[in-house]
């Protein structure tokens, strides 16, 4: 089996690229390589290639400047899907999607199921949606909405923790956004056990919830810095440009359903980031 991974060159393509290739045939594609927003050059690599899979990961994923560059973003993140889905079928290739929580509102206040109905407020979330609306159209692919991720490559939240920690300055987080960390191990190994299983919309997530600034405290707790440098704010106090929802635990059915255990607590694979980060060191 030829499986090609897109955005293959981001914190959570290389660990794909790196996981997938211990079992099967992998094509790793970078923007370099293949521009998804950029329809010949999908076309030309996807049939190329002639993949059985292919697990799309490419996207633009600063939530903020999505608002900014609203056109890029509705490109890379929505038309760029639809090229690759539209290339899957030429080739008979499935399609893999990673998606997002940002494409709920966070009103609900309890965890969100697959077939709740989506309702994005922020352009990064809007765009994530239209490309999973062009996976079920056009390929009827498997979408992955996945929460918070975090891993050892790239920028991310508990990295950007951890620097800031050095300063020994406080650190203002804010309190009144909920959802989940995942760690990128945990999700690839996940990714991994739906290749087999049917197409559809997976929940894949660590398991528990928390705000932000929870979970900045307990990566300073597990650091070994002091958790008190980090001070609650509200959404309101912290102004960032993109309305994020306040609620976005998602709940696993999909998982459960076909027999697949739900992820570890996520700050059990919290434990197991920051010992593997100061193994690195």
């Amino acid at each position: 089996m030829v499986i090609l991974v897109t955005g293959a060159d981001g914190q959570l393509g290389k660990e794909l690229t790196k996981k997938l290739a211990e079992t099967f045939t992998v094509i790793g594609l970078g923007r370099e390589e293949m521009d998804v927003s950029r329809k010949k050059d999908v076309d030309r690599e996807i049939l190329k290639f002639k993949p059985t899979i292919i697990v799309h990961a490419a996207a633009f994923t600063e939530v903020d400047q999505c608002e900014i560059d609203y056109r890029t973003a509705f490109e890379v993140n929505g038309l760029g899907t639809g090229y690759v889905a539209q290339a899957a079928e030429k080739v008979g290739a499935r399609i893999i999607y990673i998606s997002t929580d940002y494409v709920f509102d966070g009103q609900k206040f309890s965890p969100y199921f697959e077939g709740d109905v989506p309702n994005p407020q922020s352009i990064y979330g809007m765009s994530k949606l239209l490309g999973e609306r062009f996976v079920n159209l056009l390929n009827k692919g498997t979408v992955v909405r996945t929460s918070w991720l975090y891993g050892h490559e790239g920028n991310n939240f508990v990295k950007t923790m951890l620097e800031l920690s050095k300063n020994n300055n406080e650190i203002k987080v804010v309190a009144d956004q909920i959802g989940t960390p995942t760690y990128v191990k945990d999700l690839v190994d996940t990714i991994t056990k739906l290749l087999d299983k049917k197409a559809g919309i997976y929940h894949v997530s660590n398991s528990g919830s928390c705000s932000w600034y929870e979970f900045a405290r307990a990566i300073m707790t597990e650091a070994g810095f002091k958790p008190e440098m980090v001070r609650p704010i509200t959404t309101e106090e912290y102004g960032a440009l993109a309305p994020r929802p306040r609620y976005s635990v998602l709940a696993n059915q999909a998982l459960i359903n076909e027999k697949i255990k739900p992820l570890r607590t996520w700050n059990d694979a919290l434990k197991e980031f920051i010992r593997e980060e100061k193994g690195h060191d």
